[in-house]
């Protein structure tokens, strides 16, 4: 909170969610906003480990530099370690533009009274988009039909057009949801008005759904032709779909995940598909990424489709993560609550 005077800000941005992105949503919610930029090198360098804290841009040396004099820090991938915030005394807000916060040292935070916010729900619409897009292409075999043609101009219309080869439609089609938060309700929505027969399963959400609610997960699968990941993760959630679980589906399902990759046993699943139990599976995110190289995923080409963790890569997202950012330094300006505060 300040006295009246300009808040000075660093907007400590990167190659998605752009310095001049959250600068221009910082000014619209602050009047006396003394703005300094600085850009980070992810996604075009790595993030990992900085110090104590969890995917961050290795860059503790500039974030320091670029915070002198600075109460307020609005960033997505700066690393504020323990180091950051003893070497910036007059900051007192830190915003991630994310939805967790997993680049703060959260207990070094409080020790020297920093409020630390984040921006949940930035990614959820383009994660929900991305989600149905990967299940039409698992079962419709779009890419599968676009390298021959597309890589070696091979027409293998015919191939598709064979009973055992033709894919499945979504209308009719039994899928069910495992989870219905900000993504998967998005999911059951667009499921219902293509025409599908949507089933949820998710035991800490109540009210209405779109969709019938199946209370256990066993029956979930053993009804659902293609199932979807949605849950988060947590302890109780890791491996929540591993051999036994995918053992429950009918033959021929399809699997997608573009959750969090270690909700699904990887090689369960891997071993599902090679035997013909599941028809197809459409994978976002992995157990371990990037992919290692002794993964076996890529081997099955003919029945996955694979992309590299790009759920919530839109411009939309990096519009909104700057926005639901700033109107949290414009409300800790103004006095007021802030909304998705943790310190």
């Amino acid at each position: 909170m300040t006295d009246g005077n300009s808040v000075r800000v660093v907007a400590a941005g990167d190659h998605f969610v752009l310095p001049s992105l959250i600068t221009r949503a910082v000014e619209h919610e602050v009047e006396r906003a003394d703005v300094h930029e600085v850009r980070l090198g992810w996604p075009l360098e790595p993030f990992g480990p900085v110090a104590e804290v969890q995917e961050a841009s290795d860059a503790e040396d500039e974030l320091i530099e670029a915070l002198a004099g600075a109460q307020v820090l609005v960033t997505q991938m700066g690393p504020v370690t323990g180091k950051v915030l003893a070497a910036c005394p007059d900051l007192r807000l830190v915003v991630v533009c994310r939805g967790g916060p997993v680049n703060v040292n959260l207990d070094a935070a409080k020790d020297h009274d920093v409020r630390v916010c984040f921006a949940p729900g930035r990614n959820a619409a383009a994660t929900a988009e991305f989600t149905v897009g990967m299940m039409l292409a698992a079962l419709r075999r779009i890419p599968q039909a676009h390298d021959p043609l597309a890589r070696q101009g091979s027409w293998e219309g015919a191939t598709y057009y064979t009973y055992e080869r033709s894919g499945l439609e979504l209308e009719d089609l039994p899928v069910g949801l495992v989870g219905y938060g900000a993504v998967g309700s998005r999911v059951a929505r667009v499921l219902c008005a293509f025409g599908a027969r949507v089933m949820v399963h998710d035991p800490y959400v109540h009210g209405e759904i779109h969709g019938l609610r199946v209370t256990s997960l066993d029956d979930l699968l053993r009804r659902s032709q293609v199932i979807t990941l949605h849950a988060r993760l947590t302890p109780e959630t890791r491996g929540l779909i591993g051999a036994r679980e995918l053992g429950l589906l009918p033959s021929g399902a399809v699997v997608v995940n573009v959750a969090r990759g270690p909700l699904l046993d990887e090689g369960a699943l891997c071993d599902a598909l090679e035997s013909g139990r599941l028809s197809a599976a459409a994978l976002d995110t992995y157990e371990r990424e990037p992919l290692p190289a002794q993964s076996r995923l890529p081997g099955l080409a003919d029945r996955v489709v694979l992309t590299p963790h790009l759920g919530g890569a839109s411009r939309a997202v990096a519009e909104k993560a700057a926005r639901i950012a700033a109107e949290e330094v414009g409300r800790w300006v103004r006095g007021e609550p802030l909304a998705h505060c943790l310190t």
